[in-house]
């Protein structure tokens, strides 16, 4: 049995498929972003999952495809994380850009996410070239649910955000500061803490507001991680993740503007991971 999952930072979607292809089981844990998390952390979001303990000993093969992933060490982490659990199991680890590069498209073209995190790689067909290694949610992940979280709080504390936003923003989160700096500085998760304001634009009607926030972020994103690969003027530019879904509108005035071919926007992976691995289960059966 066959177990894939995308991974990220407040999420990761698991689909398992048995010898034939056919989907046996559909779940879902906490993220396993192992450049963030800890390891007693990742390892209780796996063992808390029931329907793991049912398969655990038939899984075969384990493909993980997740945030943080893109470095030797934290890969290896993971990865021993899921060879103790699924002791059956060959485990592969690889960086989340080759979920969302065979979730949209088989032809070379640019894969772009943008969800809690956000990244950017060029895949020529096969193999996807990642050259801008990304800092991670302080310094970098433009666009993504983090940065907008973090704008939108600077924007209240600075007193920049419309009064009638700011009085809604302040009535839908706990904006305490103590509360804020605790869940920054001192609580696991501060990348996914940051990117749940994000949904405060996703949950409320588009504004004037709204959309120049969307613009700046989305820009700041094709300046850095789009715009600097020669190819991103030859090939499509395909979008990955919740951020890219709901702002696509912004996406494609944006690739107007730099004059970007805009290919697929997918907000799940998962389901075109599901499809490349059936489709690899029929070749080697041929």
């Amino acid at each position: 049995m066959i177990l894939i999952a995308d991974g990220g930072s407040t999420k990761a979607d698991w689909i398992l498929l048995d010898s034939s292809g056919e989907v046996v089981l559909k779940t879902r844990t906490g993220g396993l972003n192992p450049a963030v998390f800890s390891v007693d952390l990742m390892n209780s979001r796996i063992n808390e999952n029931e329907e793991f303990k049912t398969y655990k000993e038939k899984v075969t093969e384990v493909y993980f495809y997740g945030a943080g992933c893109g470095t030797e060490k934290p890969t290896a982490l993971l990865k021993s994380i899921f060879e103790s659990f699924f002791i059956n199991a060959k485990v592969v680890v690889k960086e989340d850009t080759y979920a969302a590069a065979y979730a949209v498209t088989t032809e070379p073209g640019m894969v772009c996410i943008l969800g809690t995190g956000s990244n950017s790689c060029y895949f020529d067909g096969t193999d996807v070239d990642v050259r801008i290694d990304s800092l991670g949610y302080i310094l970098m992940d433009e666009a993504s649910g983090n940065y907008f979280g973090k704008k939108l709080l600077r924007d209240y504390y600075y007193k920049k955000m419309p009064k009638s936003i700011a009085k809604m923003f302040k009535e839908q989160y706990n904006l305490d500061s103590d509360t804020i700096k605790r869940n920054i500085y001192k609580e696991e998760n501060p990348n996914t803490y940051l990117a749940h304001f994000a949904e405060f634009m996703l949950k409320n009607d588009r504004t004037l507001y709204f959309n120049k926030v969307l613009h700046k972020g989305v820009k700041d994103f094709f300046q850095n991680r789009i715009l600097p690969y020669k190819e991103s003027k030859k090939v499509p530019v395909h979008f990955v993740g919740s951020i890219a879904y709901f702002a696509k509108d912004i996406i494609e005035d944006v690739a107007r503007y730099y004059l970007v071919e805009l290919g697929n926007v997918v907000r799940r992976p998962i389901d075109g991971l599901i499809t490349y691995h059936q489709e690899k289960i029929k070749l080697e059966k041929r």
